[in-house]
């Protein structure tokens, strides 16, 4: 199963792909969408839905998941990553995927075993769990994670019987 995680953002959107066997992970790719903050705000999220869409179709992904948003100090910089982040669920719902949805301190303790790891640990530990990848960056890191994050709860959810 080849699994998309997302890290939403208006400047920096990161993409990480895995291949999930049961425990058993395997990094595809990993990578940043960046827009420019000069260009108009409708642009920039034109440009990260016409990157995920290409992406999408590249790669077939079984399944996507999305870090939630969390609420910055400012109002203005919240509102704009939630547009963002509606952006990241539209195209990743438009071609028919399920689409789950992680809070990052759950992220984070999937990941690292705490919830309020730093990113550098979430980093070294993607690093760990995904041998060999070269991680384009630190929004690219949080994706893996968040695409790890997915794929536990999938196992998890597929070993638990249903009445």
């Amino acid at each position: 199963m080849i699994l998309l995680g997302l890290d939403p953002g208006l400047g920096t959107t990161g993409w990480g792909l895995i291949a999930a066997d049961g425990n058993r992970l395997t990094h595809i790719g990993n990578g940043q969408i960046k827009t420019d903050a000069d260009m108009a705000l409708a642009t920039r999220l034109l440009a990260i839905d016409l990157a995920l869409t290409d992406l999408i179709l590249e790669h077939r992904p079984d399944g996507a998941a999305v870090e939630e948003v969390f609420v910055n100090v400012n109002p203005q910089s919240t509102l704009k990553l939630g547009q963002a982040r509606g952006v990241v669920l539209l195209a990743a719902s438009r071609s028919g995927m399920e689409v789950g949805e992680y809070a990052a301190r759950l992220v984070k303790k999937s990941v690292v075993g705490v919830g309020n790891a730093s990113k550098d640990q979430v980093h070294a530990m993607v690093q760990r769990l995904l041998p060999g990848a070269k991680i384009a960056g630190p929004d690219a890191a949080d994706a893996l994670a968040v695409a790890i994050t997915h794929a536990h709860h999938l196992a998890s959810a597929r070993r638990i019987p249903r009445r």
